[in-house]
């Protein structure tokens, strides 16, 4: 099977800083992978790249075939790449179904009116927020805010969906609730990267892990390979067993 991204000797510099160091990894259709490291592993500056928002020194990235290079996230979505963020960022004056609406639009050309609206109500049944579909976005909980940003991100209708710690600031209930989604989005057939900083969620969500340490692949593998690790319990959870958390 052909890998739908491959992320070749990837390398980021901020003023002389190597954010990355030659990162390089494939991803195959329709699995879910998580990325993990300690902070300052370079997780997050990895999914800009990705995402479109950051262009790298050097390296590529070639999805489905086509290397992006532009470094503009717009790209990226329409190319069918979409990202959620660790904080949400909803348009806070608009609807719920409005902020939907957008997502629909964005990762769409010239999608009719009407098929937008239809395209909004449906991922807000699948999330579970229909019942807020009127309701200002600034006045969500947390839980609801993070179901609107994974929300906006699949209307898109994304074949790559990047997750930057969705969960964060969750509860057991709601974190339960948002990887459910999340499966459900991966047996529709799209293909998940997942950054974490909770070993457990990895283990139970992800089929593959790929670990980074400052700014390079540490080591991949499946999770019960990557947990029993030593290079990956010394990098990921220090030699004095504190977990290292962040991005």
């Amino acid at each position: 099977m052909a890998p739908i991204l491959k992320v070749d000797r990837v390398t980021m510099h901020f003023a002389g800083l190597a954010a990355l160091k030659e990162v390089t990894f494939e991803l195959e259709p329709g699995r879910i992978y998580g990325l993990i490291g300690p902070n300052g592993a370079g997780k997050t500056t990895l999914l800009s790249i990705i995402g479109g928002s950051l262009r790298p020194t050097s390296g590529s990235i070639c999805f489905e075939g086509r290397i992006l290079s532009s470094g503009k996230a717009f790209e990226a979505v329409h190319a069918g790449i979409a990202r959620t963020h660790q904080i949400p960022r909803p348009f806070r004056a608009l609807s719920v179904l409005a902020n939907v609406e957008v997502g629909a639009c964005f990762g769409h050309k010239q999608m009719a009116e009407t098929h937008e609206q239809r395209e909004a109500v449906r991922i807000l049944q699948w999330v579970g927020l229909a019942h807020l579909a009127q309701a200002l976005a600034e006045n969500l909980s947390v839980g609801d805010q993070k179901r609107l940003e994974l929300a906006r991100t699949l209307a898109a209708r994304p074949r790559l969906l990047l997750c930057d710690e969705i969960c964060s600031g969750l509860t057991a209930s709601e974190t339960g609730a948002v990887l459910q989604l999340l499966r459900e989005v991966q047996q529709s057939g799209t293909t998940i990267l997942y950054v974490e900083h909770d070993l457990k969620v990895i283990m139970s969500l992800c089929e593959h892990v790929i670990v980074m340490n400052q700014g390079s692949k540490l080591v991949e593998g499946p999770p019960q390979a990557i947990q029993n690790d030593p290079a990956v319990i010394e990098a990921y959870i220090g030699k004095n067993g504190d977990e290292a958390h962040g991005a």
